[in-house]
């Protein structure tokens, strides 16, 4: 744990990305970091055993292949230290858990991942946490919501599924105002397309189930903090008792080595067709921050160094026409998540926002674009439009 090697930092991110998190001389000069396959931990003495500075005293709390993997993490957040745990939705769960106490008051965007909300709605409740919506288009107004028992603004921008962009430092600087910390869920953008502690969030928060996977084969999640924030969150952690399982972190971690390579084809592929289809007859809206069109574009461009491989569309229709439309796929298979190899689409349900989400003038899909030749999306897609016209007018 702790800073940017200044080692690593010198260089691009393709390089850093290649080596980060393991130095092969520490293992014999092997190319991978060996798998740690462990529970428990043996200690030398009773005096070691007593003392608890042992390095590793049992697994749930770390391996050399868990650490290699948090480590490489750090170097692409900036962050003081990075926490893995089986899931993307424990990665959010986890924070909230260890910051927030009952009779305290959570923001959270209303343009929230769907779990995240469901977990707000019910165990944060039920502890007795306010839970506000806000809308993601707020920026410094949020000042005006934060009340004396705000503890925590969680942010997520781009939105899930209907890809608004917040003004992330404006949030951050009324809410640090206000002695509230701020969470970003940024697994869109990754740390390679955007760096919130370098916004001045306090945790990031990932799903590496999405692009540092890459495979659609592991679910993961990792919390990266401060280090005003990171031994609360780490305690939290360590209460609850969340951890990795070694061959997890290894494939992450080999993962990460390809990320920047894979993320970047995604984001070209993506853009190609998000403008292909902007053109495209029986397609009302497209909503990807990196064309000229989005309403989040400026802020976009200003903050944000490249586009991921998801976005949603509006097509004329309702759920009729958006169901013609994915049973005519093929190369697009049905499926949620994202960030793996393959396209994947699905029909957007909205009916759990209570402030944006019905403004939308037909069916929302999500595309998520993959690594395939974009003429063969585009000619799916194409079939996909003419099935979903033809389902409206019979």
């Amino acid at each position: 744990m702790g800073k940017e090697s200044d080692k690593m930092a010198k260089f691009g991110i393709n390089t850093r990305l290649a080596h980060g998190g393991y130095d092969p001389r520490d293992y014999h000069g092997f190319v991978n970091p060996p798998v740690v396959h462990a529970s428990t931990v043996l200690f030398p003495d009773a005096e070691t055993m007593a003392s608890h500075k042992q390095r590793y005293g049992y697994a749930t709390h770390g391996t050399p292949t868990t650490d290699a993997l948090c480590q490489a993490i750090d170097e692409l957040e900036g962050s003081f230290g990075t926490l893995l745990v089986p899931s993307g939705l424990a990665a959010v769960t986890i924070p909230l858990l260890a910051f927030l106490a009952p009779g305290d008051h959570l923001l959270m965007v209303d343009s929230v991942y769907g779990n995240t909300r469901y977990f707000c709605n019910t165990m944060l409740k039920r502890l007795g946490i306010e839970v506000e919506y806000y809308d993601p288009l707020v920026g410094a107004d949020i000042e005006k919501l934060i009340r004396p028992n705000t503890t925590v603004v969680f942010t997520e921008s781009p939105g899930s599924n209907t890809f608004e962009i917040q003004d992330i430092p404006a949030i951050v600087e009324k809410a640090h105002a206000a002695g509230a910390i701020v969470m970003m869920d940024n697994t869109w953008a990754t740390p390679l397309y955007l760096k919130p502690l370098d916004f001045g969030v306090d945790i990031s928060i990932h799903a590496a189930t999405k692009y540092p996977s890459g495979h659609s084969d592991i679910l993961m999640g990792t919390i990266s903090a401060n280090e005003k924030c990171f031994k609360r969150l780490d305690d939290a952690y360590t209460a609850i008792g969340l951890c990795v399982a070694g061959d997890d972190a290894y494939d992450v971690l080999r993962g990460l080595r390809t990320m920047k390579l894979r993320l970047d084809q995604h984001g070209k592929n993506a853009l190609e067709i998000a403008r292909w289809l902007e053109k495209q007859p029986g397609v009302i809206e497209v909503l990807h921050p990196a064309l000229e069109s989005h309403a989040g574009h400026a802020l976009w461009k200003r903050d944000f160094s490249g586009a991921a491989g998801v976005f949603s569309i509006v097509i004329e229709g309702e759920t009729k026409q958006a169901r013609a439309f994915l049973n005519t796929l093929d190369i697009f298979a049905l499926g949620y998540s994202w960030g793996g190899y393959a396209s994947l689409a699905l029909q957007v349900n909205l009916s759990d926002r209570v402030l944006t989400g019905k403004k939308y003038a037909g069916a929302l899909i999500r595309l998520q674009i993959g690594l395939e030749d974009t003429e063969d999306l585009i000619a799916d897609l194409e079939k996909a439009l003419a099935a979903a016209k033809a389902a409206q007018q019979q």
